[in-house]
């Protein structure tokens, strides 16, 4: 494989785009810098197909990044390849408005073909390839220049070694014939929508447990506050105010902009300066959250009771047992609060829809039903259908 120079210039980046716009997939990371603000910063982006690979340098005087950008977002005809690519593809989204398309993650696709939960660049790398990677790079300053020879060769790799793992592990899953299993994750990790933040539904992803309007009124104010204070100085909304602290806020909303010195985990300078005064007056017009925008209740069928977690642990426990034996990551499959709700009695759930229900959501099904048990055959817990063991047992009956 031809490893190219640092790519600087726009006539360099063009010529190497229009040769990969006639590959049948690219490898596709990305370095950036973001601890300090709230955007991330572009440092470095690294392609590749079989033939050759390349680093572009996104901070470089003049360069423009059009034929790459397009080449990501618009040519449908090339396939584009991330490992846990969910902040490489924020990063386009917030360059062009646009997700990179199609697109296909290795991460979730090992899901379908292992029981790898969430696996790591480094895992991956020496589970297909056998090679072990080099991280003395990983945590480097990638905003600062000149880059290092050792820089730029650790991040090369990162796309030269997943242009090999691709083809194998899409030959495993054309094997496993899982493949049509992911379309829809693939297609969610390309919704545009994923990665825009919305100021009016920011406060969705704070933990809030009651249902009091008027507090969660003050949420959505704070939260949206906020984003737009965090936005505006591109820093992280960390530096502008913790979670736990608006969730506080919200709850306990003090009277004047003095009291705001003994709030935990705001600074006493916020009970005289400009930004307390900002908070204050968002406190103050927020309104209580309407009936429409009222987070739902969990919907339950009939009472558990106590026993309703005990139900859920059998469950779990079901899918513990399935994904070994079809060697697959139970989170592919659903995830815990899935089968919470299942023990209570909700059955508009991804896991009874689709392939999911013909995988695992029958089976978990019929266990809440009465239908399946456990059994141990060999050493090994699996599972049974009770309609089976009683015709198992007659058969023994009658052969006495």
């Amino acid at each position: 494989m031809k490893i190219h120079d640092l790519i600087t210039t726009t006539e360099a980046l063009d010529d190497l785009c229009k040769r990969l716009a006639k590959s049948e997939f690219v490898a596709v990371d990305t370095e950036f810098m973001r601890e300090n603000t709230y955007w991330p910063e572009l440092c470095l982006v690294q392609i590749a197909n079989t033939e050759e690979a390349a680093a572009i340098d996104p901070l470089a005087d003049g360069i423009d990044l059009t034929s790459l950008l397009d080449l990501l977002t618009d040519n449908e005809d090339v396939l584009k390849v991330f490992h846990a690519g969910g902040q490489d593809v924020e990063i386009i989204v917030n360059l062009t408005g646009r997700t990179p398309h199609p697109v296909f993650d290795t991460q979730i696709a090992m899901m379908a073909v292992s029981q790898s939960e969430q696996i790591g660049y480094a895992n991956l790398v020496d589970h297909w390839l056998n090679i072990q990677i080099d991280k003395g790079a990983r945590f480097t300053d990638w905003s600062r220049r000149p880059l290092t020879d050792r820089q730029i060769e650790y991040a090369i790799g990162d796309v030269t070694h997943l242009s090999k793992i691709f083809p194998k592990l899409l030959k495993k899953l054309i094997k496993t014939g899982r493949g049509n299993w992911l379309d829809a994750e693939m297609e969610k990790l390309a919704e545009v929508s994923n990665y825009l933040v919305d100021p009016e539904t920011s406060w969705k992803r704070i933990r809030q447990t009651g249902r009091n309007p008027q507090v969660l009124g003050r949420l959505k104010a704070l939260a949206g506050w906020r984003e737009g204070e965090a936005q505006h100085k591109n820093i992280p909304r960390g530096r502008i105010m913790r979670d736990e602290t608006l969730a506080d806020i919200a709850s306990h909303p003090p009277k004047k902009q003095g009291d705001l010195a003994k709030v935990r985990g705001l600074s006493s300078a916020w009970k005289d300066n400009d930004i307390g005064k900002r908070l204050m007056k968002v406190i103050a017009e927020a309104e209580p959250l309407s009936k429409e925008e009222m987070p739902e209740k969990m919907k339950r069928g009939a009472p558990l009771g106590k026993e309703g977690a005990l139900v859920a642990d059998l469950l779990k426990l079901l899918l513990k047992i399935r994904a070994r034996e079809i060697d697959v990551a139970s989170r592919l499959l659903t995830r815990a609060d899935e089968m919470e709700a299942l023990a209570a009695g909700v059955r508009e759930l991804k896991v009874l829809e689709g392939w999911r229900y013909e995988v695992f959501g029958k089976d978990a099904l019929e266990l809440v039903e009465g239908k399946l048990a456990f059994a141990v055959r060999g050493g090994k817990l699996a599972m049974t259908h009770i309609d089976d063991m009683q015709a198992s047992m007659e058969e023994a009956l009658a052969e006495e």
